[in-house]
C-alpha cells in the first residue's frame, strides 16, 4: 500500500502539471517509440535532462495507475 503522504504529494504533481500543461491542460504526450528508446539510452549514460524527459511523458501512465489502483 502507498502511503498517504506520497499520494498526496502525486496528486498536487498531477494538479500542477495538469495546470500548466497548456491550452489542452493535460500530461505531455507519450513519446514515440524511437524517441523513448533515445531517451532511454541517454538516461542509462547518467544524462539527467533525458531521465527528467522520460519521467515527464510518463506521468500519464503514473496517474492511470494511481487512479485505478
Amino acid at each position: 500500500m502507498v502511503p498517504a503522504w506520497i499520494l498526496l504529494m502525486l496528486n498536487n504533481l498531477f494538479f500542477t502539471l495538469r495546470l500548466s500543461g497548456g491550452v489542452t491542460g493535460s500530461f505531455p504526450r507519450p513519446l514515440k517509440a524511437e524517441e523513448e528508446r533515445r531517451y532511454l539510452e541517454l538516461a542509462a549514460q547518467g544524462d539527467l535532462e533525458a531521465r527528467n524527459k522520460l519521467i515527464e511523458h510518463n506521468l500519464r501512465l503514473v496517474a492511470h495507475i494511481i487512479n485505478n489502483g
